[in-house]
């Protein structure tokens, strides 16, 4: 695949990858945990409030969005002054490490961040990800086989954001954006992932790059629910499982995530003897 590339080249790059495919979401088909979480996803559905979508894993009637009011608040007053600047991203990148991201934890949901701080690569993304649209600069969200991150195009430069690194998340060379991007390219030798092992980690294994792909802010909520369902998988809670995996799927239409929930089916069979097919 892609080896080397120079800074027209990595949009170039970025333009011919292939963006994961989305399902139309049918609520009538999914079980929900709770009516707070059935709540997120309908306001979601009339709204497209990406918020609702990642609020929604775990969803709690006593969880606020205080942290995140104030940060829109301080970014707000940010963003009269500096306006859509290469400044201003910096400043969203830090103010969210300041007022959200605590302390990295993999798999940590975006309801745990709220919480307490604890976030991983994709409830970091995301939050990344929903201040950029709230003021209006053009993104892409890449996925890779345990670990998501974004670029953002800022006047024809690449500036990445990786979320999980405090100090140095911010690359905004040209060169350095390259090499972080080519650590992550598919290798021809590559092995195709495990399935139950979680999105969280910014480690690289050459034998784990294989998916290296565009998704917009729902399909990374999807990966959200896929991280959860990896969960009650490995626990053996194969139908909670199962029901993660189809909203997962409702909004992310994966090989990853069809082909764990299949597993999921067929584990529950064979090992419990609950046929979750019917």
């Amino acid at each position: 695949m892609f080896k080397t590339f120079t800074l027209v080249g990595i949009f170039m790059i970025l333009g011919l990858l292939a963006s994961g495919q989305t399902m139309p979401v049918n609520l009538d088909d999914l079980k929900f945990d709770s009516p707070t979480e059935q709540a997120y996803w309908e306001h979601h559905t009339v709204s497209q409030d990406h918020l609702s979508l990642f609020r929604a894993v775990h969803a709690s009637e006593s969880q606020d969005s205080k942290k995140w009011d104030e940060l829109i608040s301080v970014l707000d007053k940010k963003f009269e002054k500096k306006g859509k600047s290469e400044n201003f991203i910096r400043t969203i990148f830090e103010k969210s490490h300041q007022n959200l991201f605590k302390s990295y934890e993999k798999h940590a949901t975006f309801n745990q961040m709220l919480n307490d701080g604890r976030f991983d690569c994709v409830s970091g993304t995301a939050t990344l990800g929903m201040l950029l649209d709230r003021y209006g600069f053009e993104y892409d969200i890449i996925e890779t086989d345990y670990h998501v991150f974004l670029v953002v195009n800022h006047e024809e430069k690449p500036i990445l954001l990786e979320s999980t690194l405090r100090v140095g998340g911010m690359i905004t060379s040209p060169s350095e954006v390259e090499k972080y991007i080519q650590a992550y390219l598919p290798e021809e030798k590559g092995n195709y992932l495990n399935l139950n092992q979680r999105i969280g980690s910014p480690d690289i294994l050459d034998s784990e790059k294989t998916i290296f792909r565009k998704v917009s802010l729902s399909q990374l909520a999807g990966l959200q629910y896929y991280n959860d369902a990896i969960m009650h998988f490995n626990e053996q809670a194969y139908r909670v499982a199962a029901s993660q995996l189809e909203k997962a799927h409702n909004l992310y239409d994966s090989d990853r995530i069809e082909g764990l929930k299949d597993l999921a089916i067929d584990q529950a069979y064979k090992n419990l003897g609950v046929d979750l097919k019917k």
